[in-house]
């Protein structure tokens, strides 16, 4: 059986001779399928690139979102952590406050909830780095719950405490709440080392160093019920308060008030010195009640 051929002709130019190429029939076939896989391969290269060009942009508008979302967490993380503090200072001031009017006393257990806090820094850049942010945004709705308790009983305790400060106006003005004088805190409340036998020894107040002849005021409206000198306090001022409270002002190089006197919050009563049993200026600050000494930290509020 005689093999089948086809005849291509080709037509340079008009005036050129034509071409023939004489091509058998599998080998046409064999033209049409490479050609055929050619363009297949191509096609399904171009629509790999196109997939891939596209999923590209989407990937890198995705991992900006992230980003974006990332320091949006953060922020709001960062908040929570602020507001956290600012509960904690308000309810040190609540409770100190407490102290002041008598309606908690001092040391006894908090009865309010305490909050968790949020993720340190080291842990939530841990969390954002392996993009586990569901675990970041838990614990920020954990910690926004406990804020939300927290506040709610904090705006109670505080509505009651302003309640009750309203009906002791009185109290108030008489209870020490400003420094007598500003310094350095030398020495505070309670058991210390003695300076002259370095013995254990109870200290009764704070000492506040200072500069020689600074003014001291009076933490509280009273009445002076002493002023002259005693054993190792040199020169004393005591100033009766009322309601049981009594305070001291001990070390004086001058008293400004005399016995007997009314004396308001804010007024100079006497000068810093270094008299008595005393290694250098400074003024030994008590405050009792009921004739018995309490730190005086725990009714400053300024």
């Amino acid at each position: 059986m005689a093999k089948k051929f086809y005849t291509v002709l080709f037509f340079p130019s008009k005036t050129a001779q034509v071409k023939k190429i004489k091509l058998s029939v599998f080998m046409v076939k064999s033209i049409t399928c490479s050609l055929a896989a050619v363009v297949l391969v191509l096609g399904f290269i171009c629509h790999d690139y196109l997939n891939i060009r596209f999923e590209r942009i989407e990937l890198e508008r995705l991992k900006k979102a992230n980003r974006l979302q990332t320091v949006h967490i953060q922020s709001f993380a960062n908040e929570i952590d602020s507001l956290e503090s600012q509960i904690a200072r308000l309810k040190l001031f609540d409770k100190k406050l407490r102290i002041i009017a008598n309606l908690e006393k001092p040391g006894e257990t908090d009865q309010t909830l305490g909050i968790g806090g949020s993720l340190d820094q080291e842990e939530r850049s841990h969390l954002v780095f392996n993009t586990k942010q569901d675990v970041l945004i838990k614990r920020i709705h954990s910690d926004l719950e406990q804020l939300k308790v927290e506040s709610s009983l904090q705006e109670h305790s505080l509505q009651e405490l302003y309640e009750f400060l309203q009906d002791q106006k009185s109290l108030l003005a008489s209870i020490p709440t400003i420094w007598p004088v500003r310094g350095w805190l030398t020495s505070g409340f309670g058991y210390r080392k003695s300076p002259f036998t370095s013995l254990r020894e109870f200290h009764k107040g704070i000492d506040i160093g200072t500069r020689l002849n600074t003014p001291i005021i009076a933490p509280a409206e009273g009445v002076v019920t002493y002023v002259g000198r005693k054993g190792g306090f040199g020169k004393l001022i005591v100033i009766n308060h009322g309601y049981g409270i009594t305070t001291r002002y001990a070390h004086l190089s001058k008293a400004l008030i005399k016995t007997g006197q009314k004396v308001k919050r804010g007024e100079t009563i006497a000068n810093v010195g270094n008299t008595g049993r005393s290694t250098g200026p400074h003024l030994h600050y008590e405050v009792r009640v009921g004739g018995v000494p309490v730190n005086p930290k725990n009714y400053l509020l300024n």
